[in-house]
């Protein structure tokens, strides 16, 4: 009886031995999780991937549908001789003077029609000899430059290649500030980026960058080289198209500014149709109403703007437009500033009357004028 006691004594001695070193080294095969390392105990979630775009917060469906149809785009200069170097005397004290580097640009685009017609910026593609786009598959192309609309910074260009991944236009006029956005581009040539912000603000103007301003503005990162790419929403749709940062440093700030799609859309289908946007002109010198100039009319300020000069014998000269008119509205478009004027006008048909609300000393009338063609601008041109 002793000797049977003493086996089990021995036996459990060392099974609960063997247990505390398998606790100690292997807790996994008692099922447990190991404590080390670990100050307050965990559950810890299966290490398997999300169903796509299922992961909470995430931009990766919207990333995946957009980013295929953003493209690269290269371009080439070729160099510039000094037009003097065939001359024997100029050779003769200069020397052969070597040629300039070419000169080469970088920047981005968005497929925008299964054709082939690429939307990008005009300063992207401007006075290129060469324009090479590359796809986000690797193809490459040389571009076709379909037609340029400097006014909105806009160019569009073709390129000759099947299958091609093909964006979504989004209804730009239904963004509202703090609708989350993606900004897609080649920034300083790395590759393909994506960035992700807010709209910040809508209908920015008078920023100096293009004739016609209609910007939304974005936190968005966006840098040299995302110029002409994608601003798209949370579903891949475009939304506008990257065009200029507010920076001190040459990098993203977080303020960024992208042309409307509805915008884009109507330069891309016009240039396509007529090879060129064709815009309405009437000939005066506008300037916004101030506070002193819109009490003396019985305005708030901000209610129109004040015609301060008349082109003879122009469309609105001919309508009976007159120095001191404030022009309210165009075609029914309430008017408050000088951008807004020029756009409405810009807006209609040349030929075609439109109806201009003018509030004058005497009173309120309604004046008909018949739009010419605008033509590219010049230094201190009529509007």
């Amino acid at each position: 009886m002793k000797r049977l006691w003493l086996l089990f004594a021995q036996t459990v001695t060392v099974a609960v031995a063997a247990l505390f070193v398998v606790a100690t080294l292997q807790p996994q095969w008692l099922g447990r999780a190991s404590s080390v390392g670990s100050v307050v105990p965990v559950l810890q979630a299966p290490s398997t991937t999300p169903a796509e775009g299922a992961a909470s917060g995430s931009f990766r469906a919207a990333a995946k549908a957009a980013s295929a149809a953003v493209v690269s785009i290269n371009t080439s200069k070729a160099p510039l001789n000094n037009p003097q170097s065939a001359d024997p005397w100029f050779r003769f004290f200069f020397g052969d003077q070597a040629p300039s580097q070419q000169q080469s640009g970088l920047g981005s685009g968005v497929i925008v029609s299964p054709a082939g017609y690429v939307l990008t910026n005009n300063h992207v593609i401007e006075e290129a000899d060469e324009i090479e786009v590359i796809l986000n598959d690797g193809r490459k192309a040389v571009a076709q430059v379909i037609g340029t609309d400097p006014e909105t910074d806009l160019a569009i260009l073709k390129i000759n290649l099947t299958d091609l991944p093909v964006i979504t236009l989004g209804n730009s006029d239904a963004l509202e500030i703090g609708d989350q956005v993606l900004a897609i581009g080649n920034p300083f040539g790395v590759g393909q980026t994506v960035t992700s912000g807010i709209v910040s603000a809508l209908g920015r103007t008078q920023l100096g960058i293009n004739t016609f301003e209609n910007f939304i503005q974005t936190d968005a990162a966006i840098n040299p080289g995302n110029s002409g790419g994608a601003l798209v929403d949370v579903n891949g749709h475009l939304m506008g198209i990257n065009t200029a940062i507010y920076s001190r440093s040459g990098g993203s700030m977080g303020i960024g500014f992208a042309i409307p799609t509805s915008t884009a859309r109507s330069v891309m289908e016009a240039i396509v149709k007529d090879g060129q946007v064709t815009r309405g002109w009437i000939g005066v010198e506008p300037q916004d109403l101030g506070p002193e100039l819109a009490e003396s009319f019985g305005l708030a300020p901000g209610s129109g703007v004040i015609i301060t000069g008349v082109l003879q014998n122009g469309p609105a000269a001919q309508a009976g437009i007159k120095p001191g008119d404030v022009i309210t509205a165009v075609a029914g478009r309430n008017v408050t500033n000088v951008a807004q004027l020029l756009s409405a006008v810009a807006n209609l048909s040349p030929g075609t009357a439109a109806s201009l609300d003018v509030v004058r000393k005497e009173g309120k009338v309604q004046v008909q004028v018949t739009p010419g063609r605008r033509n590219l601008p010049r230094q201190a041109a009529p509007r």
